[in-house]
C-alpha cells in the first residue's frame, strides 16, 4: 500500500492565534461519512467527524506556527513551516503528500499542490477538519484568558466585536503584530497606567505564563462572583490550582514579596469549599502567589505555590 498524506492548514486570514497545519494519511478502506471542506461544514459536523477521523486515519500529524513566528517570517512563510512540522510528525512516513494549494519546498517527501484540493481529496479535507476543530479548541482556551474579545466565537478573525476589544483593549500577546489593524492597536505601559489596566494586564501575562509551564483549562475569575484573593482558577496533574496575581509597575520589594506569601485568606479555603468545579477525582488543591512586575523590554514574573 502506497501512503499519501493529505496536508491543509487553518487560519492564515485571523488577527490573532497561531495557524495550524495538518497531514493526515487514510487506510485504502475506510468509513468517514460526510467528509468536506472544514469551511462548508458546520461546527457540530466538524466536531462529530474530528473522533471519528483521529480512530480511522493511519497517521496524523500537526504543526503549530504561533504569532512571534508569523510576524518574525510572515503568514505565508509560517504556513510553510507549520505544513513541513505537521508532515514530520506522521509515523509511518508518507512516500508523498498532496497539498491544499501550493507545493512545499525543501522537504524530502515528495509532494504535489493542488487548487481546492480540500474540495477533492478526501485526506486533504480530513486534515482541513483536524486544522479546524485543533485550532477552535486553542481559541477556546484563549477566550477564557482574554474574554474581552469573542475568540470563543470568531477564532481570532476579526469580527465587530473583536474590532471593537481592539480599540478599547488594545492588542494581546497573542495578537499577530505584524497585521495592519493590530499594529495600530498595540498596547503601551503609559496606556496601561492612564487607564488603570495594570492589574488587568499582569492577570492576562501571568495566565499566559502558566499555559507556558503547561497548566490546563485556565481561567481568570470574574471577581463579582468570587473572593478578590483568586485571580486565576487553573488545572495541572489532577490537581486545581488557585492563583492570586500581584502586579506594579515597579521593582517588587522584599518586604512586598513577603507580606503577600502569607497563608491564603479564609476566602481562599471558602472558595474551595463553595466550588462547583471541585469533584472526587482531586487529590488536592494548591494555593499560589504570581508577581507579575511590568516593565520595558517584558515582563519579570515570580511564580510560587502553597500546597494544602
Amino acid at each position: 500500500m502506497e501512503l499519501v498524506a493529505g496536508v491543509d492548514e487553518v487560519g492564515r486570514g485571523p488577527l490573532a492565534g497561531p495557524v495550524i497545519a495538518c497531514a493526515v494519511i487514510l487506510p485504502i478502506e475506510y468509513s468517514i461519512k460526510g467528509l468536506n471542506d472544514s469551511k462548508k461544514l458546520s461546527k457540530k459536523k466538524r466536531e462529530e467527524l474530528f473522533p471519528i477521523i483521529k480512530d480511522q486515519a493511519i497517521s496524523i500529524g500537526l504543526g503549530i506556527s504561533d504569532v512571534k513566528t508569523i510576524d518574525k517570517y510572515n503568514i505565508r512563510e509560517a504556513t510553510f513551516m507549520a505544513m513541513k512540522s505537521a508532515l514530520r510528525k506522521l509515523d509511518p512516513k508518507p512516500v508523498r503528500a498532496l497539498i491544499d494549494g501550493e507545493s512545499i519546498k525543501d522537504i524530502s517527501i515528495p509532494n504535489k499542490g493542488i487548487v481546492g484540493g480540500d474540495n477533492l481529496i478526501d485526506s486533504i479535507k480530513a486534515a482541513s477538519i483536524i486544522a479546524k476543530v485543533t485550532r477552535d479548541n486553542i481559541m477556546k482556551e484563549y477566550a477564557k484568558i482574554f474574554y474581552e474579545y469573542g475568540f470563543e466565537k470568531n477564532s481570532g478573525y476579526g469580527t465587530q466585536i473583536h474590532m471593537d476589544a481592539l480599540k478599547k483593549y488594545r492588542a494581546t500577546p497573542i495578537h499577530r503584530k505584524s497585521f495592519k489593524p493590530v499594529s495600530n492597536s498595540l498596547p503601551s505601559i503609559r496606556w496601561a497606567i492612564k487607564n488603570n489596566r495594570i492589574n488587568w494586564l499582569g492577570q492576562k501575562l501571568a495566565a499566559l505564563y502558566l499555559r507556558k509551564l503547561n497548566f490546563k483549562k485556565i481561567e481568570i475569575i470574574n471577581k463579582s462572583f468570587i473572593s478578590k484573593k483568586i485571580d486565576i482558577v487553573c488545572f495541572k496533574s489532577n490537581v486545581h490550582h488557585f492563583i492570586n496575581v500581584f502586579s506594579a509597575y515597579q521593582s517588587i520589594n522584599k518586604k512586598t514579596k513577603e507580606d503577600i506569601l502569607k497563608k491564603p485568606h479564609n476566602s481562599f479555603i471558602h472558595y474551595i469549599e463553595q466550588s462547583e468545579i471541585i469533584d472526587f477525582e482531586i487529590q488536592k488543591s494548591v494555593f499560589g502567589q504570581i508577581f507579575v512586575e511590568i516593565r520595558k523590554g517584558g515582563p519579570n514574573i515570580i511564580f510560587k505555590e502553597n500546597i494544602f
